[in-house]
């Protein structure tokens, strides 16, 4: 099992469409935000020369997006979104585990976002996140590396 990233590029929109739809659309109805097509790619669009798809032996399977702010020391995790499919393989974990190491080599904080009833906040909690920040449905995570 082989996992790349390579840069996004605009022929990976539909891909990353479905992508958001399948992995978001649940958790956002929930706490009533939008799930319309304009609203997923306004949000893939955001920071969108940072995105890279995951790749598992050649094939997409996700969404890695991840910033640095020199100035703050700080590295952002944008989105990370892994196709159902491939959940449980251990993939998230290990692309959140390679930039926690990134960090550490400038004893940078890692943040991110997510919305309170994604499953997904479980495994960040376990990898050292902590909650900094609660605004509505949504909190802030952090981890000093």
């Amino acid at each position: 099992m082989e996992i790349s990233l390579r840069r996004a590029s605009e022929t990976d929109i539909p891909f990353l469409l479905s992508l958001r739809d399948k992995t978001m659309r649940q958790y956002l109805e929930e706490v009533g935000m939008p799930t319309t097509a304009e609203e997923y790619e306004k949000r893939i669009r955001f920071e969108f020369s940072h995105a890279k798809i995951v790749e598992l032996d050649g094939k997409p399977v996700g969404l890695f997006k991840a910033t640095y702010t020199e100035e703050l020391n700080y590295w952002y995790l944008v989105q990370i979104q892994i196709s159902p499919g491939f959940q449980g393989l251990k993939i998230g974990s290990k692309l959140i585990l390679d930039l926690i190491a990134k960090a550490e080599t400038t004893k940078s904080k890692v943040g991110l976002s997510v919305i309170e009833t994604n499953p997904a906040k479980r495994l960040y909690l376990k990898l050292g996140f902590e909650v900094v920040k609660s605004s509505g449905d949504e909190l802030l995570l952090e981890l000093q590396a």
